[in-house]
C-alpha cells in the first residue's frame, strides 16, 4: 500500500505551469509485474536479466534493453520477437497494476490548475491500456510514448516532446521520476526534476 500524499507533493511553485509524470514506477506501480514478465522471457530465451539491472535500466523501451543484454552477455537474440514476448507477458498481467497513489493524487489535485501530461519509455499500445485500466487516461492533456520521439531517456527529448505539446517551455515545467536515466532526461531538458524514490520510501 502506498503512502497518503502530504502537502509536499501538492506544493507545486506558481511558475510551474506543466508536471509531467514518468508512467511506470512512477504514476502505475507496474514494476513487479515487468520483472515477473521480464523473468519469464529470459528463462525462454537463455539470457541473464537481474532486479538489480531492471532498476538499472528502467524508463528504456524493451527493445533496448535487449540490445544491451544482447552486447553485454555476447549473445545473439531476436531482439524483436523478444519483446513481443516481453509485451504479451505483461499485458496477461495488466489486471494486476494498481495506482500509486501519492502521484496519482498529486494528479488528481493538480488537474485543471496546470497542464498534464505523461512522458514513458513504454510503448503507446501498453501505456493506454494500462491509463484505461487505472481510469486517469483523460486527466493528461499529452501521452507521450517511445513511437514518439528517435531518442530515448537518458536523452531529454521525451520530455521535451511532453512540454510541447503541453505548449509550455521546458522551464515551466516540472517532471516526477523513479529512475536516475529519467532524472537524467528531465534535467538535460532543463526542467524541475523530482525524484519520487524517497518520498515513497518515506511513507
Amino acid at each position: 500500500m502506498t503512502p497518503a500524499p502530504s502537502a509536499a507533493w501538492l506544493d507545486v511553485p506558481p511558475h510551474i505551469r506543466g508536471l509531467i509524470f514518468d508512467f511506470d514506477g512512477t504514476l502505475a506501480d507496474t514494476m513487479p509485474l515487468h520483472w515477473q514478465a521480464w523473468r519469464e522471457v529470459a528463462a525462454r530465451n537463455g539470457f541473464r536479466f537481474t532486479r538489480e539491472r531492471l532498476h538499472q535500466l528502467a524508463g528504456i523501451p524493451s527493445r533496448d534493453i535487449l540490445r544491451t543484454l544482447s552486447r553485454e552477455q555476447g549473445l545473439r537474440l531476436d531482439i524483436e520477437a523478444i519483446a513481443r514476448q516481453k509485451e504479451e507477458a505483461y499485458l496477461a498481467l495488466l489486471e494486476k497494476v494498481g495506482p500509486i497513489e501519492p502521484l496519482v493524487n498529486l494528479a488528481r489535485a493538480q488537474r485543471g490548475r496546470r497542464r498534464l501530461a505523461v512522458a514513458s519509455g513504454g510503448s503507446r499500445r501498453i501505456i493506454h491500456r494500462v491509463l484505461d485500466h487505472l481510469g486517469i487516461r483523460d486527466w493528461f492533456d499529452a501521452v507521450v510514448t517511445q513511437e514518439d520521439v528517435a531518442r530515448q531517456k537518458p536523452a531529454p527529448d521525451i520530455f521535451l516532446e511532453a512540454a510541447r505539446r503541453l505548449d509550455l517551455p521546458p522551464a515551466q515545467c516540472r517532471a516526477y521520476e523513479d529512475a536516475d536515466l529519467g532524472l537524467a532526461a528531465i534535467r538535460a531538458a532543463g526542467m524541475e526534476a523530482v525524484d519520487v524514490r524517497p518520498w515513497l520510501a518515506a511513507g
